[in-house]
């Protein structure tokens, strides 16, 4: 199948985030296709389908997160929200060898995710349409929780303990992190048996302001009458 090529600057971007990231011969490729997915597709879930744009707000900074060593050796990965397939499919495609679940409560975005990933080729993808709170499948299955653009942290990290092995991380993209923000998540991560949050700042492209990815490492299994019932995260957050 002929893949379409972009302009140079879209082509130089790859180019330079392949270096940056050690991705595998396909990954350009595939990436290639996600990018012409997102400019020609009307059903995906984003406003950013210009490739000269989507290159550095979806590829760019979905690989950000390679910057956490735990993430970029995971065998397994939780999406949550994965709306439109990021960064569930750019890490799917970066590391080939790892086991990558899109998880969301709605059924169109998760099944546009799984069309997208066999458009890209990708066998490493699965898409779950459920709750996080409710997926117990999913119960301290996953190395790392991923989660970009969903909720606030305290919140994250109620829907992430349970999915989580003790030892596995919450790695969540942010931008700015407003009012109490923290100081719940603090809270909620003590009550939860998670860490304090790690920040780690980032620069996905040479524009990009205000970015960071904040991790928790879960110490210990998850706490008795957790996860609560669905939506109280949500309604009702710890801390």
């Amino acid at each position: 199948m002929s893949v379409r090529r972009f302009s140079d600057r879209v082509e130089g971007r790859l180019d330079e985030l392949a270096a940056e990231h050690e991705l595998p011969a396909a990954a350009v490729d595939q990436l290639r296709i996600l990018l012409d997915v997102y400019e020609t597709d009307e059903h995906a879930a984003t406003t950013v389908t210009d490739p000269e744009d989507a290159v550095d707000r979806h590829v760019a900074d979905g690989l950000s997160g390679l910057v956490v060593p735990a993430l970029s050796r995971a065998a397994r990965i939780v999406d949550i929200g994965t709306g439109a397939g990021v960064p569930a499919l750019v890490l799917a495609a970066a590391r080939p060898e790892t086991e990558v679940v899109a998880l969301d409560t709605v059924g169109r975005k998760v099944a546009w995710t799984v069309s997208c990933a066999e458009r890209m080729g990708l066998t490493n993808v699965r898409g779950v349409h459920a709750r996080a709170e409710t997926w117990w499948e999913g119960q301290g299955w996953a190395e790392v929780v991923t989660a970009r653009a969903v909720a606030q942290l305290g919140v994250l990290l109620e829907y992430a303990c349970p999915l989580l092995a003790p030892g596995g991380r919450l790695v969540a993209w942010k931008g700015s992190i407003e009012g109490d923000e923290e100081t719940v998540a603090r809270a909620a991560a003590k009550r939860l048996r998670m860490s304090p949050p790690e920040q780690i700042e980032v620069t996905p492209w040479p524009e990009a302001e205000n970015r960071r990815l904040v991790v928790h490492i879960k110490s210990g299994p998850t706490p008795k009458g957790f996860p609560r019932q669905a939506g109280e995260a949500r309604r009702k957050p710890l801390g």
